[in-house]
């Protein structure tokens, strides 16, 4: 029996469908029959009920897909769906993660216990994706998470080169590099003062990421899958939205570590389909928002990411089925 599945994404006309996740993600879907109706963060409604309880509702479209650049979906007229009718929950918007992601978090979380949602909203909102590492400091290069600015000229002084980025960016999206004796520092942290109101991260320059930034997907807490992004010439960010390259990589026994120390934690969460950043043996991110790279992988030779995501989604809620007794169809 097809599942029906809301998914919680950025515009549906403006993803690039040759490396977004979220559109692999439904075109499996939509191969195994699921329905999929989809709608934006800004579209949802939370209101009281009579019966003194909450719903939640968004304004949407059920699509069917196509995997046809320029022209890969078709929709109906937008409707009105409670969420709490549907199976599965897909939240997949991109960041920033700010106060508008943080409540559509809280919105989510009033859903029943019937409705999946992917990833838990609750440990997504308690998982911000640059201070999730911390629980992990063993594998995590030197950093610093502050506003101050005699700290971080403190922790310059100790590594030399440093990254200076936003504690809630995506992207690559503002990330620098200052060297010892980069001259920019005092207008570069200027700049961020005046930007952004979070404390900022700071950490020691790893060298190696010349060599690659690797992205590992893990599947309720399993490896499904790696690419090494190697950044382009001059360039210290890897992401491939700005140039990076990417390739598929084995991983060593360092990163292995890393994925077994993290499974346990990422299952007890509730984060089903995460993607950890990994560069010279260090971990810098826990992507659990809109993990990107399944289909970079899977167009390199690499195992289908997207299908591993459904068998698992599949699993939880059949398994939520048989305790409850009955499928939804009949409550």
């Amino acid at each position: 029996m097809g599942l029906k599945v809301a998914v919680q994404m950025d515009p549906l006309e403006r993803i690039n469908i040759a490396g977004d996740s979220t559109f692999a993600l439904m075109l499996e879907g939509q191969r195994r029959g699921h329905s999929h109706f989809v709608y934006e963060p800004d579209d949802m409604v939370l209101r009281t009920t009579p019966e003194g309880g909450v719903a939640v509702a968004a304004r949407g479209r059920c699509v069917l897909l196509r995997d046809v650049e320029g022209d890969h979906f078709t929709a109906r007229e937008p409707e009105v769906h409670a969420l709490s009718d549907f199976d599965v929950v897909l939240m997949r918007q991109d960041p920033p993660f700010d106060m508008a992601y943080i409540t559509a978090t809280h919105m989510l979380e009033q859903l029943p216990a019937s409705t999946l949602v992917v990833n838990d909203p609750v440990a997504v909102r308690n998982a911000p994706e640059k201070l999730f590492v911390l629980e992990f400091p063993d594998l995590t290069p030197p950093t610093l998470i502050t506003r101050d600015l005699q700290a971080i000229e403190e922790f310059r002084r100790q590594y030399g080169d440093i990254i200076l980025k936003p504690l809630y960016g995506n992207g690559g999206a503002g990330v620098f590099r200052i060297a010892d004796n980069d001259a920019n520092f005092a207008a570069l942290y200027e700049l961020f003062i005046d930007t952004f109101r979070e404390p900022f991260i700071v950490q020691q320059y790893l060298p190696a990421v010349t060599e690659g930034d690797k992205r590992i997907i893990l599947v309720d807490g399993e490896v499904a899958g790696a690419i090494n992004r190697i950044p382009k010439p001059g360039e210290i960010r890897s992401n491939m939205v700005v140039g990076g390259r990417a390739e598929l990589v084995e991983l060593n026994a360092r990163d292995r570590e890393i994925c077994e120390r993290l499974k346990p934690v990422l299952r007890e969460r509730g984060l089903l389909f995460v993607g950890i950043d990994v560069i010279g043996g260090w971990l810098t991110e826990i992507n659990v928002t809109s993990p990107t790279g399944i289909r970079a992988i899977k167009a390199l030779g690499g195992p289908d990411i997207a299908a591993m995501i459904w068998d698992a989604i599949e699993a939880r809620v059949a398994a939520r089925a048989q305790y409850s007794g009955c499928a939804k169809e009949d409550r």
